[in-house]
């Protein structure tokens, strides 16, 4: 019997909820998280940046080398949705990219020839802190419907949870050594997806599914596992 869209939400929040262990997987957290939007949020295309110590954003997590592209667009150019809701803690919608405002002119031009019309920012905060974004792509102009952007808002508050893991605010280094942390990770995965996409004559995102199957049927953490790959000492 097909799941209900109430009953696809309780199971996401369920996943979501499985990777708060010790020791937990923060790439692998944010990476079920943006797949989970593209599931059930109906988006083209889903990313998370998240913030290092010096409080620039970078890509951690995205569902597709397109989303990525965007959110570096972005970055370099300091300005867009994502960026704003980062600094103002509050999410950013816009319905219609075409008529985004004239400063975010690079991250328009980028997103429209990557075919994405329209972008909601959603800050991954706890109470004063924000540490992140997540970012919802998609093709065709419009709101998102409120109740998708509810559960959005839900979807980003419990992966900040998870991040911060029951620490408080004075606990703040900790934090953002286990942030450093997943950027750092996330920068050897990369080259493992090179690696990997040359080796085996696959795209990119091809070569991300191959090594992430391979890090959760051997239990093993994605940092470890893209680790290896570019040491040489597995190969897939």
């Amino acid at each position: 019997m097909t799941a209900t869209r109430e009953q696809q939400l309780v199971r996401a929040f369920a996943v979501l909820a499985d990777t708060m262990v010790d020791d937990y997987d923060v790439v692998d957290l944010l990476q079920t998280l943006v797949e989970t939007c593209n599931d059930l949020l109906g988006t083209t295309a889903s990313g998370v940046l998240l913030a290092d110590d010096n409080d620039e954003l970078d890509v951690v997590a995205s569902t597709s080398e397109a989303s990525r592209l965007v959110e570096v667009m972005q970055l370099s150019a300091s300005a867009g949705p994502c960026i704003e809701s980062f600094q103002t803690g509050r999410v950013v919608s816009v319905p219609d990219i075409s008529r985004s405002p004239e400063e975010w002119s690079k991250f328009r031009a980028k997103a429209l020839d990557l075919g994405f019309n329209a972008v909601d920012a959603v800050p991954m905060r706890l109470r004063d802190h924000t540490i992140g974004t997540l970012n919802l792509l998609r093709a065709e102009t419009g709101e998102l419907p409120e109740d998708d952007l509810i559960a959005a808002r839900a979807f980003a508050d419990v992966a900040t949870i998870g991040i911060l893991h029951e620490r408080t605010l004075a606990e703040s280094s900790r934090v953002r050594q286990q942030l450093q942390t997943a950027l750092d990770s996330r920068v050897l995965i990369e080259q493992a997806k090179g690696v990997v996409a040359y080796t085996r004559r696959i795209s990119v995102e091809e070569a991300f599914t191959v090594i992430r199957e391979y890090a959760r049927s051997h239990q093993a953490r994605l940092s470890v596992v893209a680790q290896a790959i570019i040491e040489r000492t597995l190969e897939l």
